[in-house]
């Protein structure tokens, strides 16, 4: 996800990688970002707060205490910090910091790898003018909501799990296509295609998703059919309470 951010942030123009440095425990990562990206290097966790005014905690939650820890005593009112790590809330960074300093919440999702994310934000005792270059940030690589903070973690259910709920409704349709002798590139493509154009359908035709499952739906044919064997399954329930459940998890990982 570092390397997401930073492609963006160099393709966007907003900073060249002589203002972008970096530190990751993982010293071959860190070289390898380094020659590719022609960015800095820092060595600790410390020296990039130090040198930076807006640091980005790309770190797993379970790591944070520690992180934290470490660069506390860099720390201060005018920089910001952008944690991008589920159930992460700003109460916590600022009591581990002891500072309330300028931050960011962020929920991405992986296809901002791709120029293609969809990412929430919220904003917490931070200057427009600060926020609005973290917004850029995100921006570069797809599409940008701000949320406010109460619904951070329900909104990890919506874009930052979802990708997966989505690769296993591929899998199943790409797994019934070569059931059927459908070669599975041939099937991967068409699958890829559809998802592509249905999302194109709901973002632009204007259309509900009740209205356009209408529009596919012929009386009496193949697709209600379909439609029939998914309600006998409660897919539409199933879909909910699995959102629920990542809602709930994610509240029992909060700090």
């Amino acid at each position: 996800m570092a390397t997401a951010i930073i492609g963006g942030i160099l393709k966007s123009g907003s900073a060249d990688g002589e203002h972008i440095t970096v530190y990751d425990v993982m010293a071959d990562k860190l070289d390898l970002m380094a020659r590719e990206k022609g960015i800095q290097k820092a060595a600790d966790a410390a020296g990039v707060v130090r040198s930076s005014d807006i640091t980005v905690l790309a770190v797993k939650p379970q790591n944070y205490a520690e992180v934290l820890e470490s660069i506390k005593d860099e720390v201060s009112g005018n920089k910001v910090i952008v944690t991008i790590a589920a159930g992460i809330s700003t109460d916590y960074i600022a009591g581990a910091v002891g500072k309330d300093c300028p931050m960011v919440r962020v929920m991405p999702n992986t296809p901002l790898l791709l120029g293609k994310g969809a990412t929430a934000l919220s904003r917490h005792n931070i200057s427009d003018e600060d926020f609005s270059f973290v917004y850029d940030m995100f921006a570069n690589g797809g599409e940008v909501s701000v949320l406010d903070e109460s619904k951070m973690n329900s909104v990890i259910a919506v874009n930052g799990s979802s990708p997966a709920y989505v690769y296993l409704f591929a899998k199943a349709m790409i797994d019934y296509a070569v059931k059927e002798g459908i070669a599975a590139g041939e099937a991967m493509k068409l699958v890829c295609a559809t998802l592509r154009g249905s999302a194109d359908m709901l973002e632009k035709s204007g259309d509900t998703p009740e209205v356009l499952i209408k529009k596919v739906s012929s009386p009496g044919g193949t697709t209600l059919k379909a439609l029939e064997k998914l309600d006998e399954k409660d897919f539409y329930n199933a879909v909910i309470e699995a959102m629920d459940a990542c809602t709930k998890r994610a509240e029992e990982l909060s700090k």
